[in-house]
């Protein structure tokens, strides 16, 4: 099991020049071209735990659900994440189960793994208050979804000054 999953919409070259250490990481670069999520919930009933279609995003629920922490690198967009990380979000639905409970309040599915990851979302770009405000609100909401015992949020200009924070 690695220790982090790196999810990020960045350009190849511009992930490349950030020289962030993954070592200890899986990075999708959610660019990168797969299936989006069709509903069919065939990774519930046919294939648990497992999406139906073969590509690179067929296990990331699982991936996702088994680290210790999930980092999140995405262009804000409209108080929401990019539409490439929102399909590898989409995808991950294999992490939970086909039932319903009550988790902080609201009703959510099951989790299908154990653990309980820490949640850390870097948005990127020019946003206003009320876009920044809804994606606070989605950090956590994902959080409660995806079974984190933390979720983080950190609003940057610019991509490039995540090397100070990694640093």
């Amino acid at each position: 099991m690695k220790q982090k999953v790196v999810i990020h919409d960045l350009e190849a070259e511009a992930w490349g020049q950030l020289h962030l250490e993954t070592e200890d990481c899986i990075v999708v670069a959610a660019r990168e071209k797969a299936a989006g999520c069709q509903g069919c919930f065939g990774c519930w009933l046919k294939t648990p735990g497992q999406c139906v279609y073969r590509d690179r995003l067929q296990n990331v629920g699982a991936v996702m659900a088994q680290s210790r922490e999930i980092i999140l690198i995405t262009r804000g967009c409209y108080g929401g994440y990019s539409p490439q990380v929102k399909r590898v979000l989409d995808r991950s639905i294999s992490a939970s189960l086909p039932f319903f409970t009550y988790r902080a309040g609201k009703i959510h599915h099951p989790l299908r793994y154990k653990t309980h990851p820490r949640l850390t979302v870097y948005l990127y770009g020019e946003q206003d208050e009320m876009e920044r405000q809804i994606a606070a609100e989605l950090v956590q909401a994902n959080g409660i979804n995806l079974g984190c015992e933390k979720a983080e949020y950190v609003f940057l200009n610019d991509p490039g000054e995540l090397k100070e924070i990694w640093a």
